[in-house]
């Protein structure tokens, strides 16, 4: 499997963005969603984005049909122990299913025959790990949808994720998975914190944009 997005807990409207703007990255479109109570904004590259996420509605994220997603517990401003990180992944060839545990979410939003598939059992302190398995690369996108791939800093493709996890629990199956795959690198014992890595870090570079986000970009 392949990593198709991660997201970040951003405050109301995600002035966070503009952060990674100034650090040369082009913005993308964002949207709402409707009745899971989130919105966000979007920077996409070629074959993954980031997404960052925020409550737009209280009610909604409440709601009994997104509640058992633990959104909301996530990505309330005062949810110091949870995990402000998802990791979505996708299926790296066809028919691939998730190799970890999940429950069947579909949310009014999805296109009819989309259903996002949530990792089971994941305790707050990790990311939430999820699978979508009709989701395809952004540069294989049609023209008319292409979201803008091309970017001041140079950045083109999302090639390693790294997150800390705090405490010394044992991971959950789907953490377990995440490792197993080669795309996800997990650490133990610190605060919270996500580093990407970018077409394998060539240039030697690295960003840190704490503390607006617990993020590191090595490029």
């Amino acid at each position: 499997m392949d990593i198709d997005h991660i997201f970040l807990r951003a405050r109301r409207n995600a002035p966070e963005g503009d952060a990674l703007r100034a650090f040369g990255l082009a913005e993308g479109s964002g949207n709402r969603h409707p009745g899971q109570g989130t919105a966000n904004r979007r920077f996409f590259f070629h074959n993954a984005f980031i997404e960052l996420l925020w409550i737009e509605d209280e009610a909604e994220a409440a709601s009994a049909a997104a509640a058992p997603t633990q959104l909301a517990d996530r990505l309330r401003p005062d949810a110091a122990g949870a995990s402000p990180f998802g990791v979505c992944f996708r299926p790296s060839h066809a028919r691939e299913t998730a190799p970890f545990p999940l429950w069947p979410y579909t949310p009014a939003y999805l296109p009819p025959g989309m259903t996002v598939g949530i990792g089971s059992d994941v305790p707050l302190a990790e990311p939430m790990w999820f699978f979508l398995a009709q989701a395809t690369r952004p540069d294989a996108a049609p023209a008319g949808r292409r979201q803008p791939l091309d970017h001041p800093a140079g950045l083109v493709e999302l090639t390693g994720v790294a997150v800390t996890v705090p405490g010394d629990a044992a991971l959950s199956a789907p953490a377990l998975a995440a490792i197993d795959s080669g795309r996800v690198a997990i650490a133990t014992g610190g605060p919270h914190r996500m580093a990407l890595t970018f077409d394998g870090g060539r240039t030697g570079r690295h960003h840190d944009f704490c503390p607006a986000l617990p993020l590191v970009i090595h490029y």
